[in-house]
């Protein structure tokens, strides 16, 4: 990575710092789909997942709008072999309930890495695809007095890599995109978008399972390994 002096580091927030607990699992989906009386394989879900991914990789203007993430929560219970008039319904709520912090884990390395570089007196940005709440996303993980600036796409209304949501985060945090890491677990969205606004990009490898990079992009497999790659 280069030497000039970062003033910050801007986090993705889901698969980066925090990942879904059981409820968003294929046992949690069927759960869900009973609910609604809708019969699916749980042992499906890892391959529907895959399947659906395409809905969120589509351009889409990269305008939020909730009913592409309601439609990739609708195609992954098809693919898992639900079907019916209550579809639409179920996707909903599972798409509401994503937004619950009570769902979800913060990786081990997520609070050691942001202590470590406010101690070094740079700034913590967050920069967020989903409509979670980041100020109760704080309040929950008990980040508090460690987050400078965090903006989730609903609220701003482009999704990442939209260069308008990454320029808006530099702003809030009174930063300029030379002075600026981005680290998040999609090359396309995270990396992909920061890097052509001018910021650097580093791209969390969490599973074995990754598209390949370009060689110039650092890539890690945890936060613990972020440090030494700030100037």
């Amino acid at each position: 990575m280069r030497d000039a002096p970062v003033k910050a580091v801007f986090f993705d927030v889901d698969f980066t710092l925090i990942y879904p607990g059981p409820t968003f699992q294929g046992e949690g989906y069927a759960v869900f789909c009973r609910r609604h009386g809708i019969d699916v394989d749980p042992t499906r879900f890892p391959a529907a997942v895959l399947a659906a991914s395409s809905i969120l990789n589509d351009d889409h203007d990269h305008i939020y709008d909730p009913w592409i993430f309601v439609r990739y929560t609708r195609r992954i219970i098809e693919e898992m072999g639900g079907a019916g008039e209550r579809l639409d319904a179920c996707a909903q709520e599972i798409y509401a309930e994503w937004a619950a912090c009570h769902h979800f884990f913060l990786y081990d390395d997520v609070t050691p890495a942001l202590r470590e570089l406010v101690g070094r007196g740079i700034k913590i940005g967050l920069i967020s695809n989903s409509h979670r709440c980041l100020a109760s996303f704080q309040r929950h993980f008990d980040l508090r007095g460690l987050i400078a600036a965090a903006i989730s796409s609903s609220e701003h209304g482009y999704l990442k890599p939209h260069p308008s949501i990454f320029e808006s985060a530099l702003k809030l945090a009174d930063v300029s995109a030379a002075e600026s890491v981005m680290v998040g677990d999609s090359f396309s969205h995270d990396v992909e978008g920061a890097m052509r606004v001018g910021m650097r990009g580093v791209l969390v490898q969490r599973s074995s399972c990754a598209p390949h990079v370009p060689s110039h992009v650092p890539v890690i497999r945890d936060l613990s390994e972020l440090a030494p790659l700030i100037p």
